[in-house]
């Protein structure tokens, strides 16, 4: 099941990195998704947790390289989204692995939020920084 489609419209930030990684990206929320409302195996699900998780904290820090190498204004706020998001990440990975909290449909929709203010708001902003 697809939560969240890439498109250029909507999500297009014209860094091509930054494309690229967030079609990734989606493409892995998704399949965690496909495999939390899908009824997979907990194992199954917990592992694509993980590889989305780590792959979103390295994305993070390279557009934060990004950023900082080129000198780009609102560096510091975009950061703390950044942070935000992984610290509610890791809350909820360490509680999976637990047994303390499940995959919902209602996470899914919460990270589809951030991603549909984020990166129009805040990495639609950098485009022209980082392209300069």
């Amino acid at each position: 099941m697809t939560l969240i489609t890439w498109t250029a419209e909507q999500y297009g930030t014209n860094v091509g990195f930054a494309d690229e990684e967030h079609q990734i990206l989606f493409d892995k929320l998704n399949n965690l998704y496909s495999l939390a409302t899908g009824g997979a195996e907990r194992s199954a699900i917990g592992a694509q947790l993980d590889d989305l998780i780590a792959y979103v904290v390295g994305h993070f820090a390279h557009e934060e390289q990004e950023m900082q190498a080129k000198g780009f204004a609102n560096f510091a706020n975009h950061k703390a989204e950044h942070e935000a998001l992984i610290g509610i990440c890791a809350d909820l990975q360490k509680k999976f692995h637990a047994g303390e909290a499940d995959v919902t449909d209602a996470v899914g929709q919460m990270v589809k939020g951030w991603l549909d203010s984020h990166i129009p708001t805040f990495d639609k902003a950098y485009a022209g920084a980082l392209n300069s």
